[in-house]
C-alpha cells in the first residue's frame, strides 16, 4: 500500500542523467533516522525537504523507499529555507548568500522573494543586477515546482518537470492543460502513451482530433524507428486505429487534416496513397536534386588523361588495379558523384587508396570520412591518411547537436570520399551534400548487401537501384583473399548459397559449433571466447574477440550473453569497487564496455569499444580506455552512457571489424533472420568467424533474401530527377 513519506534530502549515492533514475541518502524530516530514497527524480538538491509517495522494498542493497511521485515542499523555518536556497536552485543565491539573506530576513524570506522582491535590496552587498538575476532563477525554480505540483496531482512522476519547463517556461500549465498531446513530439522522453495519460486525466476527450492527430504522428514515428521514411496511408489509419481503440473511419478526417496542415506529406505511389514525414520528404528531395546534378557535372580535373593517372596512382601507391578499379578511377575523373560498392576482399580499399594518390597528385584537397569512430580509425589505419567521423567532419557542436558546416559555412575541400556508405541515412547524407561547396566531388564507398542504416532511410540501396549516379560494383576477389574462407563464404552468402565450414582441427577460418538449444549455444560461447579462441589462435578475449547477437532479448540475446560472459571473463572477485547503472547493470574495472551516443566534448562516439580501467567510488569517477592513447574520464552520472559489450547486436557491429567474431544464431532468433544479417555478421571477422547455433537457422537466415524493403521516396526522386 502507498505511503507518504516528508523527507530531507542528505545526498545521491546515484543519478542517471538519461533517465533520471535516483538513489538518494534522506532523512525523516523530524528525525535523524537515514533512509534510502529510489525513484526517476529530477536534480534534487542537499536538504531539500520533499514528499515522496511510495512504497518500502527490501532488496540485496537492503531496505528502500521506492518512489512513484515526489512533490517538493517549500520550507517554512529558518534552518529550512537557508539549506533549501544554499542548495544552489536559484542562481545568484549561494551559500553565503543564501546566509546573509536569512539573517536578514528569516523563515518570511521566500514569501518576500515572491512578493517584495525589491526588499532584497536592503542586504548590504546586494545590487541591482545581482537582483535580476535572483528572480530571473526563482521565476525558474518556482515554475519548475509549479509543474512538479501539477503532475503529481494528477499522478505523473514529475520526473519530466524539468524538461517540461525547459521547453514552455511560465506556460507549461497552460500548455498541458490546453493540448498534452503537444508533449509526445515537442519534449525528449515524453511519448504518445505518456501524453495519452495525462490528457486521460485531465479530462480531455478521447474523440478529439488533438489525441488522433498524435496517434497518427505517433505511427509516423515508429515507422521512421523502423528505418522507412513514410507509410503507407491506410497502415497509418489501421495501426492509430489499434492504438487508440477506435474504428478506422473516424480516423480518415484526421489523415486529411494532417496533410491539409503540413503535419504529413502525402504522395500517390503506384497508385496508393503514402504519408510521409515533412523533413525526411524534403531532405530526400534535397539529396536527389543535389546528387543528380553533381552526377550530370564534369570536375575541374577532367584534363587528367585516365591511362596516365591510372599508372600515375599505381606508381605511387604500389598498387597493381584490376579492369574495374580502373573503370572506377575513370569514373571519378568524369563525374562529381560516383559510387563503388562490392563486398570482402574485392579491393575497395585499395581503390580508395589509388584515389588518394591521384586527387594528392593533382594538389586536390581531399576529406576522407566514415560514420564511426572504429570506421574511421580503421580507414585512417589502412589508407594512411587521417579520416574522421561524419559528425567530426561537420563540425558537430557539442552544446545543440547541431552541423556548424552547412550553406552558410561549407567544407573547404575538393573532394568528400566517405567509406561505409551502407550506414549513411537519410538525415546525414543530406547533411553532408549540404555542406558541400560547388565545387566539391563526392565519392561514396560501401558494400551495399550489407544491413542498411539503422536510421531512416536505404540510401546507398535507392542510389545504386536508381542507376542515376555512376557506380560501379567490383567483383574480382584479390589474392591476398582467396585463401579466406570467411571472404569466400561471404560472397557465397550474398548469392544465396549455404557457407561451406571448416573441420574443427582443419586451417579453416570459419566454424560452426552446433547448439540444440540457447542453453548448449551460450555454454559453447563462453567456452570458445574465454578458453578455445586464446589458446589456439593467440587472441586476447576483450580486445580481439567479438560475440554477436541478431537480437537483445532471450536467453541467447545480448544482454543474457553479457551477464554470462562478464561472470567469466571479469569474475565477481575482481569486481569490488562497480558502478551501477539504472538498468541494473553493474560496471567494474576490467569490463568490455561500449559507448551508445555520441560525445563530442569526450571525442567518444555510438559504437566505440573500450575497457572500464580505474573506478574512483569515493571521487564517483571512472576512467575508460579506447585503446590508441583515447582514455576517457567519466562521472557516475555519464555511465548511461555506456553499456557492456563482450556481446552487441549485428547491427551495432556495422563499420568495424575484430581479429574473430562469434555469432549466436539459434531458432529463438528466427524473426531476424536475414541473408544480410548473416552477411553483416560474417564479414566483420578478419581471422575468424564462428557460428555457434544449427545448421536450419544458418539456412533460414540464407535463404531469406531482402529483409523487407523500406518506404522511401529517394530512388524514385532521383530516377525523375
Amino acid at each position: 500500500m502507498a505511503e507518504t513519506l516528508r523527507v530531507i534530502v542528505a545526498g545521491a549515492r546515484y543519478r542517471a542523467e538519461a533517465s533520471n533514475f535516483s538513489v538518494l541518502e534522506c532523512r525523516a524530516e523530524n528525525s535523524p533516522d537515514e533512509l534510502i530514497v529510489v525513484g526517476n527524480f529530477p536534480l534534487l538538491h542537499e536538504g531539500e525537504l520533499i514528499a515522496a509517495t511510495g512504497e518500502w522494498r527490501t532488496t540485496r542493497w537492503g531496505r528502500q523507499f521506492h518512489a512513484e511521485s515526489i512533490v517538493p515542499i517549500i520550507p517554512n523555518t529558518v534552518a529550512g529555507v537557508q539549506a533549501y536556497l544554499a542548495a544552489g536552485r536559484v542562481d545568484g543565491i549561494g551559500k553565503k548568500m543564501a546566509a546573509r539573506l536569512v539573517k536578514h530576513f528569516g523563515a518570511d524570506l521566500l514569501r518576500i522573494i515572491d512578493e517584495e522582491p525589491r526588499r532584497l535590496l536592503e542586504v548590504r552587498g546586494l545590487g541591482e543586477r545581482t537582483l535580476q538575476l535572483i528572480l530571473w532563477g526563482w521565476q525558474r525554480e518556482r515554475g519548475v515546482r509549479d509543474i512538479f505540483v501539477f503532475l503529481a496531482s494528477i499522478g505523473i512522476n514529475g520526473s519530466r518537470a524539468d524538461r517540461i519547463h525547459e521547453q514552455y517556461g511560465a506556460n507549461s500549465v497552460a500548455a498541458i492543460r490546453n493540448n498534452p498531446y503537444v508533449l509526445a513530439y515537442e519534449v525528449r522522453g515524453i511519448g504518445f502513451q505518456v501524453a495519452d495519460s495525462i490528457a486521460r486525466k485531465l479530462g480531455h476527450d478521447e474523440r478529439s482530433q488533438f489525441r488522433f492527430l498524435a496517434a497518427l504522428r505517433h505511427v509516423l514515428d515508429q515507422a521512421r524507428h523502423g528505418g522507412h521514411c513514410g507509410i503507407a496511408a491506410d497502415e497509418a489509419i489501421a495501426q492509430a486505429s489499434e492504438l487508440l481503440a477506435i474504428p478506422q473511419q473516424a480516423l480518415n478526417e484526421t489523415a486529411d487534416v494532417a496533410v491539409k496542415t503540413g503535419i504529413v506529406i502525402q504522395e500517390m505511389v503506384d497508385g496508393r496513397s503514402f504519408l510521409f514525414e515533412p523533413f525526411l520528404y524534403r531532405a530526400e528531395s534535397a539529396i536527389a536534386k543535389r546528387l543528380a546534378a553533381l552526377a550530370d557535372e564534369q570536375p575541374a580535373w577532367t584534363d587528367l588523361e585516365p591511362a596516365a593517372a591510372i599508372e600515375a596512382a599505381q606508381e605511387e601507391s604500389g598498387i597493381e588495379l584490376d579492369a574495374t578499379q580502373r573503370a572506377a578511377i575513370e569514373l571519378a575523373l568524369h563525374s562529381k558523384a560516383i559510387v563503388v560498392t562490392g563486398g570482402p576482399g574485392v579491393g575497395k580499399t585499395t581503390l580508395v587508396r589509388a584515389l588518394l594518390e591521384l586527387y594528392h597528385s593533382a594538389g586536390l584537397t581531399v576529406s576522407l570520412a566514415a560514420p564511426t569512430g572504429r570506421a574511421a580509425k580503421r580507414l585512417s589505419e589502412s589508407t594512411g591518411s587521417t579520416a574522421l567521423t561524419i559528425h567530426r567532419l561537420l563540425e558537430t557542436s557539442p552544446h545543440s547537436g547541431h552541423f556548424q558546416r552547412d550553406e552558410e559555412n561549407p567544407l573547404e575541400t575538393d573532394v568528400v570520399v566517405i567509406d561505409e556508405a551502407s550506414m549513411i541515412d537519410v538525415p546525414l547524407l543530406d547533411a553532408i551534400l549540404r555542406a558541400m561547396p560547388p565545387r566539391t566531388a563526392i565519392v561514396l564507398v560501401g558494400d551495399a548487401d550489407q544491413l542498411p542504416s539503422i536510421g531512416p532511410g536505404q540510401v546507398l540501396h535507392d542510389i545504386l537501384a536508381s542507376e542515376r549516379v555512376p557506380s560501379i560494383r567490383l567483383t574480382e576477389i584479390h589474392r591476398q583473399a582467396e585463401g579466406s574462407d570467411i571472404v569466400l563464404n561471404a560472397h557465397r552468402i550474398h548469392r544465396g548459397e549455404m557457407p561451406s565450414f571448416g573441420q574443427r582441427d582443419s586451417q579453416s577460418n570459419m566454424f560452426l559449433f552446433a547448439a540444440r538449444s540457447p542453453e548448449e549455444a551460450v555454454a559453447h560461447i563462453i567456452e570458445l571466447v574465454s578458453k578455445k579462441i586464446p589458446a589456439k589462435f593467440g587472441l586476447n578475449p576483450l580486445r580481439d574477440v567479438q560475440v554477436l547477437a541478431p537480437m537483445r532479448k532471450g536467453p541467447a540475446g545480448v544482454h543474457a550473453l553479457n551477464q554470462r560472459l562478464q561472470a567469466v571473463l571479469n569474475p565477481p572477485e575482481r569486481r569490488k569497487s562497480h558502478v551501477e547503472r539504472a538498468n541494473g547493470e553493474l560496471l567494474a574495472s576490467g569490463d568490455k564496455v561500449m559507448q551508445t551516443e555520441n560525445n563530442y566534448d569526450k571525442n567518444v562516439f555510438n559504437g566505440d569499444i573500450g575497457v572500464v580501467a580505474t573506478i574512483d567510488e569515493e571521487g564517483e569517477r571512472f576512467v575508460v580506455d579506447f585503446g590508441g592513447d583515447l582514455i576517457v574520464d567519466y562521472t557516475f552520472d555519464e555511465s548511461d552512457q555506456l553499456t557492456l559489450a563482450y556481446t552487441t547486436t549485428i547491427h551495432k557491429s556495422q563499420g568495424s571489424e575484430y581479429e574473430a567474431v562469434v555469432i549466436a544464431m539459434m531458432p529463438e532468433h528466427y524473426v531476424m533472420l536475414q541473408r544480410n544479417l548473416l552477411y553483416t555478421a560474417v564479414t566483420r571477422g578478419r581471422k575468424l568467424v564462428v557460428i555457434v547455433g544449427d545448421r536450419r537457422s544458418v539456412q533460414k537466415a540464407v535463404s531469406t533474401g531482402g529483409g523487407g524493403e523500406r518506404r522511401t521516396r529517394l530512388g524514385r526522386c532521383l530516377v525523375t530527377a
